[in-house]
């Protein structure tokens, strides 16, 4: 099942230079932040963007994580991603296009402030600290990074689903289960 997260662009700007290119800046994620998602907190830990950056997994930069809308790639270097000591650092070279020059715009006058990834996770553990259950994202597969206009959270980042009890192995269950049917469901597609 593919996961979301947003955060708050509180580091993003837009720089133009090397002929009026159009260069957003930001995090799409922000390491060791714990984040209330309702039934426990999870913490994307340093680390967990290395192996699909490292093995240069196709990311897309998108607006509102519409694969209709994009802005910039990792395999065409319009979009870069690196794992710094504060998170996923994000550099999009936005398009000369209407949607490029528009996301300029409302990025610059404070309209859109905050980012979004796509994942799935590839190795988690949980831990229960005072009282709560503490999710740590540890590993995953990135498929996107989005600039958004609804993050839950200013600054930290946020999932787009329920979550089932405190469970962890019901959880795993639950998440088996959302993969096979979106597997059936793209079969017939």
């Amino acid at each position: 099942m593919s996961e979301k997260r947003a955060i708050g662009f509180e580091q993003a700007e837009v720089r133009f230079n090397e002929g009026d290119k159009r260069t957003l800046e930001g995090y799409a994620s922000v390491f060791d932040t714990p984040t209330d998602l309702g039934n426990f907190q999870e913490v994307i830990e340093a680390g967990a963007f290395t192996r699909a950056l490292d093995e240069g997994q196709d990311v897309r930069a998108l607006v509102d994580h519409d694969p209709a809308r994009v802005i910039g790639r990792t395999k065409n270097n319009t979009l870069e991603l690196r794992e710094d000591q504060r998170g996923l650092f994000t550099r999009i070279e936005l398009p000369d296009t209407t949607e490029g020059r528009d996301i300029a715009t409302l990025v610059q006058r404070g309209d859109l402030d905050a980012m979004s990834f796509g994942f799935t996770v590839r190795s988690d553990r949980w831990e229960r600290t005072e009282g709560r259950n503490v999710r740590y994202i540890e590993d995953v597969d990135l498929f996107d990074v989005s600039v958004v206009a609804f993050p839950a959270y200013a600054d930290t980042t946020v999932a787009l689903r329920s979550m089932p009890e405190d469970k962890p192995d019901d959880i795993r269950r639950r998440r088996l289960d959302v993969r096979l049917h979106d597997l059936r469901k793209n079969s017939w597609q």
